[in-house]
């Protein structure tokens, strides 16, 4: 399965938005940037209307 490097940010609650960076593997860039969705909400406590995705992008390996 491939592994996707998905970079964004996410409303803190804080008045700022906080930048990420996950690797995640998924078999395409839609359900990598669904499960980041997933993690970051349930991680963080955000809606997915929270969360903006800038770039997904395939690792490549060594």
């Amino acid at each position: 399965m491939p592994r996707w490097t998905v970079e964004g940010a996410f409303y803190a609650r804080r008045n700022y938005w906080q930048t990420f960076r996950k690797d995640c593997d998924a078999a395409t860039d839609v359900a990598a940037r669904d499960r980041v969705l997933s993690e970051i909400g349930s991680c963080h406590h955000v809606k997915r209307h929270e969360i903006r995705i800038d770039r997904v992008t395939p690792e490549t390996g060594a």
